[in-house]
């Protein structure tokens, strides 16, 4: 609160005349990006086009101010703009055969595959090199024993390439797959 005070030019108290606390200004920031960014997009008829599509529009919103990620994985707070969302996740997976508590789950692991998969983006974009030297991912990738990981030695030239690819939209579709499998 400190901070954020002298960031825009006031005190610490006058900002309490407007939030009780952190976690209330972090909810209105949260609401607030919900808001503008939120676009509720058409709806597939299918259930479980509705949870990938769903996904996707939470990630790519997400993926736009990553910050937010890690204000919704730290604690309980969220933005009660985007519980459509959510909705439409679990509606889809109870469409789909699977109970509420079991969808309530399966959102779950979609929520931590997607938060996930933006932090390890963000902080690999943010350890990149701007010069030629290599990454000692490279260079320990460079150094495999082909005798002992011989499927990693195999790929070890294509593996940042690959790892850099947008998967995002398979993983999701291969979770789904095995959320929805029958037991």
């Amino acid at each position: 609160m400190r901070r954020l005070a002298t960031e825009i030019g006031s005190t610490p108290m006058a900002l309490y005349h407007h939030v009780r606390n952190k976690e209330d200004l972090l909810v209105l920031l949260l609401d607030d990006y919900a808001t503008r960014t939120r676009h509720r997009p058409e709806m597939p008829a299918q259930p479980r086009e509705r949870i990938v599509v769903a996904a996707a529009t939470i990630h790519e919103a997400l993926a736009a101010c990553p910050w937010i990620v890690e204000v919704l994985t730290a604690d309980d707070l969220m933005a009660t703009s985007a519980l459509w969302f959510v909705e439409q996740i679990v509606d889809g997976l109870v469409e789909c055969g699977l109970s509420s508590a079991r969808a309530v789950h399966g959102y779950r692991a979609i929520w931590c595959y997607t938060a996930g998969e933006i932090v390890v983006r963000t902080t690999a974009a943010l350890r990149c090199t701007d010069d030629d030297r290599p990454t000692y991912r490279e260079r320990v990738f460079a150094d495999l024993d082909p005798s002992e990981l011989p499927r990693l030695a195999q790929v070890a030239d294509h593996w940042a390439p690959l790892t850099a690819e947008d998967t995002y939209l398979d993983g999701l579709r291969a979770l789904g797959d095995g959320l929805l499998a029958p037991r």
